[in-house]
C-alpha cells in the first residue's frame, strides 16, 4: 500500500524559511518521481515542484523559482521542499502525491496517492 506522510509545516513571518518532508512507503522510491502540490480553501489545487528520484530531474512552478528547492534522499524514501524568502501568497495547505511523472503537468501514476498535507501559514 502506497503511503505519504507530510510534516514541517507552521507558521512563519514574511522573509522566513521553512522545510516540508514527505515520507514515502509502499513503492519503489528511488525508481520514481513524487511531488508537491497546494491548496488554499475555495481554490484548485496548484501544482509547486516535482522531484525524479532515479535522475534528480526537478520541476518548479514559476512563482517559487529561485525560492523553493526540491530535494530527496533515497536512502530515507523522503522528499523535501525547502522554502526561503516565503511570501503571504505561499499560504497553503501543501500536499505531498506520487509516484507520477516530473514534468509541469505532474500526472498521476496508477498506484498514486495523496497524502494528507501540511498547512504553512505565512504572515506579513
Amino acid at each position: 500500500e502506497v503511503q505519504l506522510v507530510e510534516s514541517g509545516g507552521g507558521s512563519v513571518q514574511a522573509g522566513e524559511s521553512l522545510r516540508i518532508s514527505c515520507a514515502a512507503s509502499g513503492f519503489t522510491f528511488d525508481a520514481n518521481a513524487i511531488g508537491w502540490f497546494r491548496q488554499v480553501p475555495g481554490k484548485e489545487r496548484e501544482r509547486v515542484s516535482c522531484i525524479s528520484n532515479s535522475d534528480g530531474t526537478t520541476w518548479y512552478t514559476d512563482s517559487v523559482k529561485g525560492r523553493f528547492t526540491v530535494s530527496s534522499d533515497n536512502a530515507k524514501n523522503t522528499m523535501y521542499l525547502q522554502m526561503n524568502n516565503l511570501k503571504p501568497e505561499d499560504t497553503a495547505n501543501y500536499i505531498c502525491v506520487g509516484p507520477i511523472l516530473c514534468h509541469e503537468k505532474m500526472p498521476l501514476l496508477t498506484a498514486a496517492v495523496w497524502g494528507q498535507g501540511t498547512q504553512v501559514t505565512v504572515s506579513s
